[in-house]
């Protein structure tokens, strides 16, 4: 269920312009993630931001589209994916 602020947002500003937001977000996240690893930037704060930036947007993302419900079960199923190789790694690392 989405925030309603963010539903509002998504409404007043438009499904076009919020959408376009999302892909800007997540490039500023990007960024700062590059700074991070390539330049050893110490830009935690800057990392937390964009963060919280790219998750409002997800949200309203996935009410955009009313897709919560199928990214939570595609979500799911991704994480057991990445158990089970994590135990294939940890077999072939014993």
């Amino acid at each position: 269920m989405i925030d309603p602020i963010l539903k509002r947002a998504l409404e007043t500003w438009g499904e076009k312009a919020q959408m376009l937001m999302v892909v800007e977000e997540m490039s500023e996240l990007m960024k700062e993630i590059l700074k991070n690893i390539s330049r050893g930037k110490d830009n935690l704060a800057e990392i937390i931001e964009e963060t919280a930036d790219v998750e409002i947007m997800l949200e309203q993302l996935k009410a955009n589209y009313d897709i919560e419900e199928k990214v939570a079960v595609y979500k799911a199923g991704k994480i057991k994916m990445i158990e089970q190789r994590l135990n294939d790694w940890d077999k072939k690392s014993a």
